[in-house]
C-alpha cells in the first residue's frame, strides 16, 4: 500500500483456518500481520492509504508459484473422527461434533441464526451517517491462496501443513518457512505472532510445538517443544511489549509466559505457567501494547496482561513480579458465547489511559485501568454496552469507535461515547473461517473439556486482526479489508449513490463537528469548518445544476412548483446556515432565476428567514423582486410582514408607500415613513383623514377604518414610548422629538387643511370619539414616564385641559366617555406626586350629569361609571352625604353599598341587595359571609343578624332553600320565631320542605338542628295540603314526627295510602290491612257498577294498582306473623278479589271477568308462599257459594294452584335427592381421609436419633406427624414443641417449625394445614404399638365428637366448596319438612324465615355429578 508508515508497530496477530471440499483442499491458513503507529488519542483517525488494488498499482496477476501449489495441493492425513462422549451434558443441542471447524454462515449456515430473532432492532443508520466502513478484496494474496489475510509490508500466511508464507506489500511470496516433514511432525499452525520491529515471528502448533523465525534472513532461532504440558495446542502465542517475552495460551486452559534468553550465542527459552487450566480454562489472552510515543506511560512497566476464563475476566501485572490486579465474574450467561478481550488507550478527562473491553454473548463492558500516586493499579467500570446479538469479535477501530461482528457475521460499526450505532455490513460473503478443530484440539485427539470445545464453536481469534484503523478477515477463498472512510469519502459516497441530500446532512455534521467516527479532518475548528465548507459550495453548485435539469418539461405548473419545493429550500438553508448571503443572491440566484418557477420557489424561501430576523442584508434586486413575486400573487399581508423586516432605504420610498396605501398595508407603510424617512407625523396626519370625517359626522365607522383608528392609537403610544411600529425601538437620540412632535400634533388647534366649520382641537377630539377609555389609558401609561421634565409637565396640564374642555362643554359624549375621563383624572390626582389641577367643581357637574334621574337611559352603564370614578380615588372629590342622598333617589345600589361599606353600615347594605333586582340573590352569601367570617364586631354581626330576621319573608320568597340554609346555620336557635314571621302559607310550605326535606339538596347537619316533632308535623299537613302525592315519599326520609299525631293528620285529609303506611310503621299490620283492603273494595264495586268499559279504562288499572299494594303489605309483613295472623289477612284479600265474580255472569262484562281471574290468581300465588294450600282449598270449598256446585267457575285457579304445588315439589325432591349424594360422598372421602394410617419417615426420634422401640420409658409415648417426621413426647417437651389453641395445648412438628421460625408461631391456621401441629399427629404408647388415637380423649359426652384431625379434613372439605355447607342445606330443608311436612317452604313461627339459606341472595345450587374417587 502507498504512504505507508515504518515497522516501529504494536503486534497484532491474524489466525484462520478454512475447509474447502469443492476443491478438494483442507487448508489451516494462519496470518500475522505487521502493526503501524496508533493515531493521536485526541484526533480521530485519519487514513492515507487507499484500497490496494490490482489496477490501481498496475500490479501484474501472479502465477502461483510451483513451490507454493505443490504445498498446496498435498493432501491432508491428519483427518481424524471425534465424537464427544456424552453431547448431552451442556444442554446444547447445536454442538457440531464432527466436523474440523464451524463452518462461515455464507458456506453451510451453521451459524448461531437463534440471534436473528431479537426484541427490537435498531434504525437503518445509512441516512444519518452514511457509509461509514470501506472494505475491499485483496485480489493479488486471494489470487495465489485459498485463504489468506494481507496487511501492507509483511503478510504471514500460516497453513495446515505447517509451513509460514511472507508476503511483501506487493501481495507477492517472499518466503516460505518450514516444510511439510516439519508441517506432518507438528500440525498445522494455529497461532502467529510478530514482534514490535518486525523481525521475529513466533509460530504456535497444533499439536503445542512453537518455533520463532527471524523474518530478515528466513532462519529457524528456536524450536520449542517443553514450554507447555504436551498433548495440547496453542491457541494464542502473543509477543509483549518485551520482545524477550512472550504469552502462550494452549487447549487445556493454562497461560504460560515464555521468556528468550541468548547465553554464550545459545538461544534458550524458559517457560513459566501464569494461570492453571485446573482452576479454570482461558480460551483468550491480551497482552496491553503501547505505542512508541506512549512507552513512557506510567502503566506500561506493568506488562499487563488480561485473560478470560470460561467464568471469569482477570487482569495481571508480569513485571515487575507477577501479580493480580483485578478479577471480574461474568455471571450467567450462554455457555456457547465467545469471550472477548480488547485493549485500547483513551482520553478520559484529559488523561490517557488504557482501556480493556471485554465481552461475553451480548453486553461488552468497558473498565478503564489507572495507576495512582502510589503505584497501585485501579480498574473503574466505565458504561456498558447492551447489544441485541451475541458478539463473536471485538475490534478497536480508534479509541471513540469499535466494530463489532455478531454471530450471523454482521458488522455493527458503533460510536463507544453514544453507544450509537453506525453502519451495519454483511460480510457473509467473506466465508470467515472458524479455530474451532484447535479448540477441540483434534491434532491430540481431542483431549479438551466439552466447556471449551463448545465456545471454540464460534471462535475466530485468529481469522481477524487490525492495526492503525484496518481490520483484515480471513475467508475460505479470500482477504478482506475494512477501514474508515475519510469524512471525504463518506460524502462522495452518498454523491454516487444520486443521495445529495443525504450528502448535505452529512457535510453538514462534519462542519459542526456532530458527526461520528470522522476521518481525514485536521488542524483547528475554524480550518476543519473552511475545508468541508468549500466541498459544501461545490455539492450545493451540483444539486442546483441537478435542480434544474431534472425539472419535468412538461405538465402542470403544480408538478414544477413541487419540485422545485422539495430542492430549492435546501440551497437556501445550507447557503444561510454556512453564511454565504453572497453565493445565494448572486451564483445561485442567478442560476435559479433562469426558470421561472425555481425563482419564484427561491424567493417564497426566503420569507421565514426574513420574518424570524436570521436574513439581513438583502440585495436591492433581490427585495424588488421579491415584492413584485407577492404582489403578483395577491399576497399582501405577506409584503407587508416582509417590509417590516428589511432595509428598505435602497428601495423607491415613494412607490412603496403608495403601494402600501393602495393596499391597506398600513403598517409597512408607517415603518416606510419612520424608517426610510424619519418621518413620524405623516403616517398619523393620512390616517386621521380617513377616520375624522365619518367620527365628527356621528358615523358608524366600517371595519376598515376601525382597524386603522386602533393601528393609529397603537402608533401613538409607540411614539409616547419611545418604541418603533410595529417592532423595535426608536433610536435613542430622536426619542425627546419624536415625543415632543407626536405632543405638538395632538394639541393642534386646528388641522393643516381646515375647513371653516371644523371644531377645535380636532385630534383629540376625534380619537375621544374613536375610544375614550383607549386613548386615556395611552396616555396615563404616557404620563406614568413624565419624571421630573418641566417641559413634559406643562404637556400634561395642556392636554388634561384641553381633554375638560373637549368633553364637558360638549353634550355628543356619552356617561360613559365623560366618566372614563373623570376617572382617568381621579386616578391622576391621586398619585402622591400628582401636579395636576382639576377644578373640583367640574366633579360635581359630573355628578349631577351621572345622577340625572330624569334619564332613566344607560342607568347600569352610569352606575359602573361613577362606581369606578369612586374606586380610583374620585371620591375625595365629593361630599360623602349628598353622594349617598344622589344615588339613592338615582337608585344607584352598586354606590350606596360602596359608601355604607366604607362607614361600615352593613345592615343597610342588605336593603341594597334587596332592592337592586340584579343582584338581589347575593343577598344570601353576603349574610353568610358577614356573619361567619370574623373581622367585623359583634355590633356589626348583631345589627346584620337583626336586619335579616326583619327581611326573613322576603329572603324566603326570593330564594328558599338559600333561606333555609341560612336560617339552619345562623338562626337554628330561633326557627319557631321564622316561622311565625312567615304568615304565608306557601311561603312556609316552601321554606319547612327546603329545611327538612334532604332531598332538596341543602346541606343541613338534621342533628345540630334539633327540630321539635311538631315543626315536622306542620310541615307534613302543609303537604298533605299543597302536595299530596308526595306525603308517603317524604315521610319515608323524614326522621323526627310522631306517628299519632301525623295519623290523625292523615286521616284529617283522607290520604289512606300514608294512613295505612304509617298504621304498618306504627304495627298495626291488621289496622293498615283493613284500610287497603276497603280501598280495593270500594274500587271493585266502582267496576261492578260501571257499564261497559274498554280495556284500557282507568278503573281496572286502579283497582291492579291497590291490589298490588296491598299484596306487597301482606308480603312485608307475613315473615313476622302467626300461621292465624296470616290468614286474617291473606283470606280477606281472596275473599275481596272472588267477590265480584260471584255475582250474576251477565252483570259484569266478559273481558273484566277474565282480567279478575288472572288478578285472582296473582293473589292465589302470592298466598301460596305463605298459606299452606289445603288451608287455601278447604276456605274455598267452604264458600256457600262454591260448595253448591259452581265449583266449575274456580277450576281454572285450583288447577293453576296444583301445577305449582306439583313443581315446587318435585323440585324440592331433586334437591334433596341431589344433596343426600354430594354429603355420601363427602362424608366417605372424609371417613378414607380419616382412617387411613400415617406412614413415618424412619423408624427412629428425630430428636434424639433413637428408635423409638429401644428407650426405656414405659411411660414415653411416641408422637408421628403427618408430614412424616417421629418424637418421642419427652423429646418433645424438653424442646418446647407445644402451642396453645382454643384452650387446648398441641404439639407442633420440631423440624418443621425450626426450619420456619420466620413465620409467627401464632399463625396456628397455615401450620394446621401444612400439617405440623397436632391435629395431624398419632400417639402410639411403646407397649402398644397397634393403638392409635389420643388418649386423652374423653369419652363421657353424650353426642359424638370429631378429634382434631377429623375438624381439621372436614374444614378442609368445607372449604373446597363455595356457598352454603351442606350440613346448613340439610338442616334447612329438614327443619321445614319436620314442622309442617305438608306446607311446602312455608315458614316456620318461632325462627323468622328471613334467616332461611334460601332467601341468602348468594345461594347457588351446584348441581354437578360428584368427583370420581381415586384409589
Amino acid at each position: 500500500m502507498e504512504n505507508e508508515p515504518d515497522h516501529e508497530n504494536v503486534e497484532q496477530s491474524l489466525c484462520a483456518k478454512m475447509s474447502e471440499e469443492e476443491l478438494n483442499k483442507s487448508f489451516n491458513l494462519e496470518a500475522s500481520l505487521s502493526k503501524f503507529s496508533y493515531i493521536d488519542l485526541d484526533k480521530e483517525l485519519e487514513f492515507k492509504n487507499d484500497l490496494i488494488d490490482d489496477k490501481e498499482f498496475d500490479i501484474p496477476q501472479v502465477d502461483t508459484p510451483p513451490t507454493l501449489e505443490s504445498i498446496l495441493n498435498e493432501t491432508d492425513d491428519e483427518d481424524e473422527s471425534f465424537v464427544l462422549e456424552d453431547p448431552t451434558l451442556l444442554n446444547i443441542d447445536t454442538i457440531d461434533s464432527h466436523s474440523y471447524d464451524t463452518s462461515s454462515v455464507a458456506s453451510s449456515d451453521s451459524g448461531d441464526r437463534t440471534n436473528l430473532k431479537r426484541k427490537k432492532k435498531l434504525p437503518d443508520s445509512f441516512s444519518l451517517h452514511g457509509s461509514v466502513m470501506r472494505h475491499s478484496l485483496l485480489k493479488g494474496i486471494s489470487a495465489q491462496i485459498v485463504s489468506a489475510a494481507a496487511v501492507s509490508s509483511l503478510i504471514a500466511v500460516g497453513t495446515s501443513h505447517g509451513l509460514a508464507l511472507i508476503f511483501d506489500q506487493n501481495q507477492a511470496l517472499r518466503l516460505c518457512l518450514g516444510s511439510t516433514s516439519v508441517g506432518g511432525q507438528y500440525g498445522a499452525i494455529s497461532a502467529l505472532s510478530i514482534n514490535n520491529d518486525c523481525s521475529r515471528l513466533l509460530c504456535g502448533f497444533a499439536k503445542g510445538q512453537i518455533t520463532m523465525w527471524d523474518l530478515a534472513s528466513g532462519k529457524l532461532l528456536r524450536s520449542i517443544t517443553d514450554a507447555h504440558p504436551p498433548g495440547t495446542a496453542i491457541l494464542h502465542i502473543k509477543f509483549t511489549d518485551d520482545p524477550t517475552l512472550a504469552i502462550c495460551n494452549d487447549s487445556g486452559g493454562s497461560v504460560f509466559e515464555l521468556t528468550f534468553k541468548r547465553v554464550m550465542g545459545v538461544r534458550t527459552c524458559e517457560s513459566r505457567c501464569l494461570f492453571s487450566g485446573s482452576k479454570g480454562e482461558v480460551c483468550c489472552i491480551e497482552p496491553l501494547h503501547s505505542k512508541p510515543e506512549l512507552k513512557d506511560h506510567p502503566i506500561t512497566q506493568f506488562s499487563l496482561l488480561a485473560m478470560a476464563s470460561l467464568t471469569k475476566i482477570l487482569v495481571i501485572g508480569l513485571k515487575p513480579s507477577l501479580k493480580v490486579w483485578m478479577t471480574f465474574p461474568y455471571g450467567r450467561m450462554d455457555p456457547s458465547s465467545v469471550p472477548l478481550l480488547a485493549w485500547h488507550f483513551v482520553a478520559v478527562q484529559n488523561y490517557v489511559n488504557p482501556m480493556l473491553a471485554f465481552c461475553r454473548g451480548d453486553v461488552v463492558h468497558f473498565l478503564l485501568v489507572k495507576r495512582d500516586e502510589s503505584g497501585a493499579i485501579h480498574v473503574t467500570k466505565q458504561k456498558h454496552l447492551h447489544l441485541y446479538y451475541d458478539l463473536i469479535n471485538f475490534t478497536w477501530i480508534n479509541s471513540r469507535t469499535v466494530v463489532l461482528l455478531d454471530s450471523v457475521e454482521k458488522l455493527h460499526v458503533i460510536d463507544r461515547q453514544t453507544q450509537e450505532e453506525l453502519e451495519t455490513v454483511e460480510i457473509s460473503e467473506v466465508q470467515l473461517v472458524y479455530n474451532s478443530s484447535h479448540f477441540k484440539s483434534l491434532a491430540t485427539g481431542g483431549n479438551v473439556s466439552q466447556a471449551l470445545a463448545l465456545v471454540g464453536e464460534k471462535a475466530c481469534y485468529q481469522s481477524i486482526s487490525s492495526y492503525g484503523g484496518q481490520i483484515f478477515y480471513l475467508g475460505t477463498k479470500s482477504v478482506y479489508v475494512m477501514m474508515l472512510r475519510s469524512w471525504r469519502e463518506r460524502v462522495d459516497h452518498l454523491l454516487k449513490q444520486d443521495c445529495l441530500t443525504e450528502a448535505l446532512a452529512l457535510a453538514w455534521s462534519f462542519h459542526e463537528g456532530k458527526a461520528k467516527a470522522v476521518v481525514g479532518l485536521s488542524g483547528d475548528a475554524s480550518k476543519r469548518k473552511a475545508i468541508v465548507a468549500d466541498r459544501m459550495v461545490e455539492i450545493l453548485f451540483h444539486y442546483a445544476d441537478r435542480a434544474l435539469k431534472k425539472c419535468p418539461d412538461q405538465g402542470k405548473i403544480q408538478v414544477m412548483e413541487q419540485h422545485f419545493q422539495d430542492m430549492v429550500p435546501v440551497i437556501v438553508d445550507y447557503c444561510l446556515l454556512l453564511q454565504r448571503k453572497d453565493l445565494l443572491f448572486s451564483q445561485m440566484y442567478d442560476k435559479l432565476s433562469e426558470n421561472s418557477v425555481a425563482k419564484g420557489v427561491f424567493l417564497e424561501c426566503l420569507e421565514p428567514y426574513i420574518l424570524s430576523d436570521k436574513l439581513v442584508g438583502i440585495t436591492p434586486q433581490v427585495m424588488k423582486d421579491l415584492i413584485v413575486h407577492f404582489q403578483d400573487k395577491k399576497l399582501m399581508e405577506n409584503v407587508e410582514a416582509l417590509i417590516v423586516h428589511m432595509d428598505i432605504t435602497s428601495l423607491d420610498i415613494q412607490q412603496v408607500v403608495l403601494m402600501c396605501w393602495e393596499n391597506h398595508l398600513y403598517d409597512a407603510m408607517i415603518y416606510v415613513y419612520n424608517r426610510g424617512m424619519n418621518e413620524f407625523i405623516s403616517p398619523m396626519e393620512k390616517l386621521f383623514r380617513v377616520i375624522a370625517p365619518p367620527l365628527n359626522a356621528g358615523k358608524t365607522l366600517t371595519d376598515e377604518q376601525v382597524v386603522m383608528g386602533n393601528k393609529l392609537l397603537v402608533y401613538i403610544s409607540c411614539c409616547l414610548a419611545g418604541r418603533a411600529y410595529p417592532l423595535g425601538d426608536i433610536p435613542e437620540d430622536l426619542v425627546p422629538l419624536v415625543k415632543n412632535q407626536v405632543f405638538e400634533f395632538l394639541i393642534r388647534l386646528h388641522s393643516a387643511e381646515a375647513s371653516p366649520e371644523e371644531e377645535i382641537y380636532p385630534y383629540i377630539r376625534t380619537l375621544l370619539h374613536f375610544d375614550t377609555r383607549e386613548f386615556l389609558n395611552v396616555l396615563a401609561l404616557t404620563f406614568e414616564d413624565f419624571k421630573n421634565d418641566k417641559q413634559a409637565v406643562e404637556y400634561q396640564q395642556r392636554i388634561v385641559d384641553i381633554l375638560l374642555k373637549v368633553m364637558v362643554e360638549n353634550s355628543d359624549f356619552t356617561p360613559s366617555q365623560v366618566g372614563c375621563l373623570f376617572t382617568f383624572l381621579a386616578r391622576q390626582l391621586a398619585k402622591p406626586d400628582n401636579t395636576l389641577f382639576v377644578n373640583r367643581t367640574l366633579f360635581d357637574q359630573v355628578l349631577e350629569f351621572l345622577c340625572s334621574p330624569d334619564d332613566d337611559s344607560r342607568h347600569s352603564e352610569r352606575q359602573q361609571v361613577l362606581l369606578e370614578l369612586l374606586q380610583a380615588g374620585g371620591i375625595v372629590q365629593f361630599e360623602e352625604s349628598r353622594l349617598i342622598r344622589m344615588a339613592e333617589k338615582a337608585e344607584f345600589y352598586q354606590i350606596c353599598e360602596f359608601m355604607y361599606e366604607r362607614e361600615h353600615q352593613y345592615d343597610k347594605i342588605i336593603d341594597c341587595y334587596l332592592r337592586d333586582p340584579l343582584r338581589e340573590e347575593e343577598v344570601f352569601n353576603y349574610i353568610h359571609n358577614i356573619l361567619s367570617i370574623p373581622g367585623h364586631s359583634a355590633e356589626e354581626k348583631q345589627s346584620v343578624w337583626q336586619k335579616a330576621m326583619d327581611h326573613i319573608e322576603e329572603l324566603v320568597s326570593l330564594k328558599p332553600c338559600k333561606a333555609a340554609e341560612l336560617v339552619a346555620t345562623h338562626f337554628s336557635g330561633h326557627i319557631e320565631m321564622v316561622i311565625k314571621k312567615l304568615q304565608n302559607q306557601v311561603l312556609l310550605f316552601k321554606f319547612l320542605r327546603s329545611l327538612l326535606d334532604p332531598r332538596e339538596g341543602i346541606h343541613i347537619n338534621q342533628e345540630l338542628l334539633q327540630i321539635s316533632p311538631c315543626i315536622t308535623e306542620q310541615f307534613i299537613e302543609l303537604l298533605c295540603q299543597f302536595s299530596p302525592t308526595q306525603v308517603i315519599e317524604t315521610l319515608q326520609v323524614l326522621e323526627c314526627y310522631r306517628l299519632e299525631e301525623t295519623i290523625q293528620i292523615t286521616q284529617k285529609y283522607q290520604l289512606h295510602e300514608v294512613t295505612a303506611y304509617l298504621l304498618e310503621k306504627k304495627g298495626d299490620i291488621h289496622g293498615a290491612f283493613l284500610i287497603m283492603l276497603e280501598r280495593l273494595q270500594s274500587k271493585l264495586q266502582e267496576i261492578t257498577h260501571q257499564g261497559e268499559n274498554t280495556k284500557e279504562d282507568p278503573s281496572l288499572k286502579d283497582v291492579e294498582d291497590t291490589m298490588v299494594e296491598t299484596i306487597a303489605l301482606c308480603q312485608r309483613n307475613s315473615h313476622n306473623l302467626n300461621q292465624q295472623q296470616r290468614e286474617a289477612l291473606w283470606f280477606p284479600l281472596l275473599e275481596a278479589m272472588m267477590a265480584p265474580q260471584k255475582l250474576s255472569s251477565s252483570a259484569i262484562p266478559h273481558l273484566h271477568s277474565e282480567a279478575l281471574k288472572s288478578l285472582t290468581m296473582q293473589v292465589l300465588n302470592s298466598m301460596a308462599a305463605f298459606i299452606a294450600l289445603p288451608s287455601i282449598l278447604q276456605r274455598i270449598l267452604q264458600d256457600p257459594v262454591y260448595g253448591k256446585g259452581k265449583l266449575g267457575e274456580i277450576q281454572g285457579l285450583i288447577l293453576g294452584m296444583l301445577d305449582t304445588f306439583n313443581y315446587e315439589q318435585t323440585l324440592l325432591e331433586t334437591t334433596t335427592s341431589l344433596l343426600n349424594q354430594d354429603l355420601h360422598w363427602s362424608l366417605c372421602n372424609l371417613r378414607a381421609s380419616v382412617t387411613r394410617g400415617l406412614n413415618p419417615k424412619q423408624d427412629y426420634c428425630s430428636i434424639c436419633l433413637q428408635q423409638y422401640k429401644r428407650r426405656q420409658e414405659m411411660a414415653d409415648e411416641i408422637i408421628v406427624f403427618s408430614c412424616g417426621h417421629l418424637y418421642h413426647s419427652f423429646c418433645l417437651q424438653n424442646k418446647e414443641c407445644t402451642v396453645e389453641i382454643e384452650g387446648q395445648t398441641r404439639w407442633t412438628c420440631y423440624k418443621c417449625s425450626s426450619n420456619n421460625k420466620v413465620g409467627k408461631l401464632s399463625e396456628n391456621s397455615s401450620e394446621i394445614k401444612k400439617g405440623r401441629i397436632t391435629p395431624s399427629q398419632v400417639k402410639m404408647s411403646p407397649s402398644y404399638h397397634q393403638s392409635k388415637g389420643d388418649p386423652t380423649a374423653k369419652k363421657g359426652t353424650s353426642e359424638p365428637v370429631l378429634d382434631p384431625q377429623q375438624i381439621q379434613a372436614f374444614d378442609q372439605l368445607c372449604r373446597l366448596y363455595r356457598g352454603s355447607s351442606r350440613l346448613a342445606l340439610l338442616t334447612e330443608l329438614s327443619q321445614n319438612r319436620s314442622s309442617e311436612s305438608y306446607r311446602p317452604f312455608s315458614g316456620s313461627q318461632s325462627a323468622p324465615a328471613f334467616n332461611s339459606i334460601f332467601q341468602n341472595e348468594n345461594f347457588q345450587l351446584q348441581l354437578i355429578p360428584p368427583p370420581v374417587t381415586e384409589d
